[in-house]
């Protein structure tokens, strides 16, 4: 049975190559270089996090548990709020999605820190 977590960070991997053709083909010259530059960091973090979803999923094959399972939450989470206010950012220009970007920098830091529990613990 393939894990949630491989299948979650499966369809972030397939909307960051998107977001990603979308931002290098389709916003260029639309955006302004500070704005492109949001959105690059937010399809950059998703990937990091496709990668850490991935890597949770083969975990859970093996050595599940209640802070394996807290991570890939946080991590969906994180990368939802995070990306996603970002992503809403570049595109809007509304800066007032800059103020719920950092409370997915906290999913996204909460995430890690389980995973260093389940690690420990393990």
């Amino acid at each position: 049975m393939t894990s949630p977590w491989m299948l979650i960070g499966a369809v972030y991997g397939l909307l960051g190559v998107a977001a990603g053709a979308f931002g290098a083909h389709a916003l260029r010259g639309r955006l302004p270089e500070d704005m492109l530059a949001i959105f690059r960091t937010a399809v950059e973090y998703q990937f990091w996090h496709v990668a850490a979803l991935l890597g949770i999923g083969l975990l859970a094959r093996h050595s599940a548990g209640a802070w394996l399972t807290a991570s890939g939450v946080a991590f969906t989470l994180g990368v939802l709020v995070f990306s996603g206010s970002l992503y809403v950012l570049a595109l809007s220009g509304v800066r007032v999605w800059g103020a719920v970007t950092p409370i997915g920098g906290v999913g996204l830091i909460a995430g890690w820190l389980c995973l260093i529990v389940h690690l420990l613990r393990s």
